[in-house]
C-alpha cells in the first residue's frame, strides 16, 4: 500500500455513483484525505476546471465496505498470530477496492478468541481494520457449517464482556443463535436480572447478528424484537438495527409450514428492524435468490459481504480456517471431512468487488448494488465518514473499467496500490 499522498487535488471523471443516482458524466475532486466536490462535469467550480480530464468511460464508486471477512492473500484472521498476517489479509482486499474491512473470527476456545481479538484490535487502532466480528461461539451445532461444533457453548454474557474489553471499542458484531440458552432468554450467567448475550453485546457497543441457527421463526422474531428495543434504549449503539449473518447459509431452510429464521429475518428487514448479509457470489446463493431479497427489502436493508477466507486472491489448494482444514477446488472452498471428502462450504474466495459485479450481472441496478456494498454496511459500522461519494467524507474512491474491475483505489486520498 502506498504511503504517498497526492501533491495536489485529484480530479476524476466518469460515471459517478452517488447514494441516490448514477451521474453519467460526473467529476469527483479529492483534496488531501477528503472529498471536496462530487457532481456533474458541467458544474465543476472554475478553480478545478483546468484539471478535469477527458471522459474516459470509467465508473467511479465509493470504496467498498466489507463487514464479514475471515482473510485473504493466504492469511487468515482466525489463525493470525502477528500484525503482518493481519496486514497481509487486509491488503489483499484493499487492492481490490475494499477500503474498510471488518475482520471476522470463527468459533474457538475463549482464550483463543480473547488473544485473536486483542491482536485485531491493535490493527483496528492502526487503521488497518474497520472493526472486529465474532462468528460464534454461541451457535447451533445443528447448523455449524464450517464452524467447529466442539467449541460451541451456551450463551455467556461474561465472555461477551471480556471479548468486548479485549476489542477496545472495535467489536462491531457477534453472530449468535437465539435458541441457545443464555443468548436471548434474559437469563444468561450474569448476576443481574434480564442479563443475556444480547444485552451484553448492546451494552458493549456491538450488534447481535442472527446466524448459524436452527431456531423457529417465533424464536428469531422474539430475539429481533428484544434487540431492537435494547438498541433503541442504548445511546451509544452504533446502529439501531441488528444484522443477520449470511442469510440462508447456516440456517434452517425456508419452508411454507416451517418458515424458520429466513422468513423472520426477511420480515424484520422489511420493517426496518434488521439488516441482512448476503454472500452474493453465485456459489453461496443463486443469483435469483439475492435478486429477490434486494427486491423484497431494498438495498438499505442488505449488506453484501464476502465471508472470504485465506484463499481469496489465491490459487486452489489446501488452507486453514481456525481448527478446520479447507480445500479449495474450482474456486469453491469446502471443509475437508474426516474421510478426506469435501464437506460444507467454508467461506468465500471472492473479493467484495467480485460480489458487486455478480450482483450487477444478475440484473440488480448498479446504484442499488453499490449502496449494499458501501453506504448500508457503513451504517452498520456507525460510520458517517465513509461509504458514499459525498462532500466532506473520507476520500475512499474506487475507479472501475467497463467490466467493473478496479483501475484505481484511493483510501483517504492516497493510492492504495
Amino acid at each position: 500500500m502506498s504511503s504517498e499522498a497526492a501533491s495536489g487535488p485529484v480530479v476524476l471523471r466518469g460515471r459517478v455513483v452517488t447514494p441516490v443516482e448514477a451521474i453519467p458524466d460526473g467529476v469527483v475532486v479529492v483534496e488531501e484525505d477528503r472529498l471536496v466536490f462530487v457532481g456533474p462535469a458541467s458544474e465543476v467550480p472554475s478553480g478545478w476546471l483546468a484539471l478535469v480530464p477527458e471522459q474516459s468511460g470509467t465508473t467511479i464508486v465509493p470504496g467498498l465496505v466489507d463487514v464479514h471477512c475471515h482473510g485473504g492473500g493466504g492469511a487468515s484472521f482466525p489463525d493470525a498470530t502477528s500484525a503482518d498476517e493481519v496486514a497481509t489479509a487486509a491488503a489483499e482486499h484493499l487492492a481490490h477496492g475494499t477500503t474498510s474491512l471488518v475482520a471476522s473470527l470463527v468459533t474457538a476456545p475463549p482464550d483463543v478468541l480473547l488473544a485473536r481479538t486483542a491482536l485485531l484490535a491493535d490493527a483496528a487502532d492502526a487503521g488497518v481494520l474497520a472493526g472486529i466480528h465474532l462468528e460464534g461461539p454461541f451457535l447451533s451445532a445443528v447448523r455449524c457449517g464450517a464452524q467447529n461444533p466442539d467449541d460451541m457453548q451456551l450463551g455467556d454474557p461474561a465472555l461477551v464482556r471480556a471479548v468486548a474489553a479485549a476489542a477496545r471499542g472495535h467489536l462491531v458484531t457477534m453472530t449468535v443463535a437465539p435458541e441457545i440458552a443464555g443468548v436471548a432468554d434474559g437469563a444468561g450467567f450474569g448476576d443481574g436480572g434480564g442479563d443475556d448475550v444480547l444485552a451484553a453485546l448492546v451494552e458493549s457497543g456491538a450488534l447481535p447478528s442472527i446466524g448459524h441457527t436452527d431456531a423457529a421463526a417465533e424464536v428469531v422474531e422474539a430475539a429481533v424484537d428484544r434487540t431492537f428495543d435494547l438498541l433503541a434504549a442504548e445511546p451509544r449503539a452504533r446502529s439501531g438495527r441488528a444484522t443477520a449473518t449470511h442469510l440462508f447459509n447456516g440456517m434452517r431452510p425456508l419452508h411454507h409450514r416451517d418458515p424458520g429464521p429466513v422468513a423472520a429475518c426477511l420480515a424484520a428487514a422489511a420493517r426496518g428492524e434488521l439488516v441482512v448479509e448476503l454472500v452474493a457470489d453465485g456459489t453461496h446463493l443463486a443469483p435469483a435468490t439475492f435478486r429477490a431479497v434486494l427486491d423484497l427489502v431494498g438495498s438499505d436493508a442488505v449488506v453484501l459481504v464476502t465471508d472470504a477466507m485465506a484463499a481469496a486472491g489465491m490459487a486452489d489448494g489446501d488452507y486453514q480456517l481456525g481448527p478446520m482444514a479447507v480445500r479449495v477446488a474450482d474456486g469453491v472452498a469446502r471443509i475437508v471431512t474426516a474421510d478426506g471428502s469435501a464437506g460444507a462450504i467454508a467461506g468465500g474466495v471472492a473479493h467484495l468487488l467480485d460480489v458487486l459485479r455478480c450482483v450487477v450481472e444478475s440484473g440488480v441496478p448498479l446504484v442499488d448494488a453499490v449502496r449494499a456494498a458501501t453506504s448500508t454496511p457503513a451504517a452498520v459500522l456507525g460510520r458517517h465518514d465513509i461509504g458514499a461519494l459525498v462532500v466532506g467524507r473520507r476520500a475512499d474512491v474506487l475507479v472501475l473499467d467497463d467490466d467493473l474491475r478496479a483501475v484505481r483505489v484511493l483510501r483517504a486520498g492516497r493510492d492504495a496500490v
